[in-house]
């Protein structure tokens, strides 16, 4: 007789339940005839940071809104470390164990930041002093100046200083980005990566690839209302079958794109765009088409002048997974 297979126990089959914070099956939402969410599943682990990654529309926020109580799903099932909105006296234990900012986060504009704060901190037994959120934000030169007076970014810190008000086990983010400069998005993605790194969890929503290629550990690539891959930036861009590319120019262009298309690995070749010389290469093997590059420029008896390559990013990924770049959806 050969070997059992290994059987699950109710103890591994609970420690494996407890080490997920967030579950979504089949969740739909419809407004009307209209179908913002179809059917979108995902799981999020205990002490990760998530990310929702795709363009305006996609159902991003409108899925946000479901884990966060907001909206009520038209189908399908969600559990917060196995609690549910549904269950109305889960609701309570629900709301001290999350943090949120939503896209434009309201918050009264004649207060103060310190007022802010102190409301905010009121609502919950525990979390931190409000001296603790305005350093942590680097809030405190600002702690009396009205929420009116505030710039966007200040705004976003504020935002997300009331949500971690409770000492939230789970953080969501909706867009936290969005309309930031350069310096104060850092700023803003440290403080994600200083929650996610002391163990809580996580979601973010970005249409922004650098964004979410360094925040989170797994992402969902959301588009019209449904998941259409799911993984590690890495995961994601091996299922897309995204190659490097190679950018290149010669000194006296002795090799054209036949010449080029015929090296070794080389999958596709462009001109480069109007105005510009070279060619830009395709390859499923880097080394090998280098290698044979190197090797056909010698031969041909010319050099060259530039040569840049380029691994695949999550962009290239999400344009091969979804038909389109992210960007012809924000305009």
């Amino acid at each position: 007789m050969g070997d059992a297979a290994p059987s699950t126990t109710a103890g591994q089959t609970d420690d494996v339940q407890q080490r997920i914070a967030v579950r979504c099956e089949q969740l739909v939402k419809r407004f009307g005839d209209f179908t913002a969410v179809d059917g979108i599943s995902f799981e999020v682990k205990r002490g990760e940071c998530f990310g929702l990654l795709g363009p305006n529309g996609a159902g991003k926020t409108t899925t946000l809104e479901m884990l966060e109580g907001l909206s009520q799903p038209t189908a399908g099932k969600l559990e917060i470390f196995g609690l549910s909105w549904g269950v109305r006296e889960q609701r309570r234990e629900l709301r001290s164990r999350m943090g949120a900012t939503l896209q434009e986060t309201k918050l009264p504009e004649r207060l103060t930041v310190l007022e802010t704060l102190r409301l905010f901190r009121s609502f919950f037994p525990r979390g931190p002093s409000v001296s603790e959120l305005l350093t942590r934000l680097s809030l405190q030169d600002k702690q009396n100046a009205r929420v009116a007076a505030l710039s966007g970014g200040q705004r976003q810190r504020l935002g997300i200083a009331c949500a971690l008000a409770g000492s939230p086990d789970l953080l969501m983010l909706d867009e936290p980005t969005v309309g930031l400069d350069p310096q104060t998005r850092i700023r803003l993605w440290e403080l994600v990566e200083d929650y996610t790194q002391s163990g809580g969890t996580t979601i973010v929503t970005t249409h922004y690839m650098d964004e979410a290629a360094r925040l989170c550990g797994r992402i969902a690539i959301v588009d019209h209302g449904k998941v259409i891959a799911l993984g590690s930036p890495s995961e994601l861009i091996a299922k897309s079958g995204a190659h490097p590319r190679v950018w290149l120019t010669l000194a006296h262009d002795t090799l054209d794109a036949a010449a080029l298309g015929g090296l070794a690995a080389v999958t596709h070749v462009e001109p480069a765009p109007a105005g510009e010389r070279g060619y830009r290469l395709t390859s499923r093997d880097l080394g090998a088409t280098l290698a044979a590059l190197m090797a056909a420029v010698q031969a041909a008896g010319d050099r060259l002048v530039t040569l840049t390559t380029r691994e695949p990013t999550l962009e290239d990924a999400f344009v091969a997974l979804t038909g389109h770049a992210l960007r012809d959806d924000l305009t």
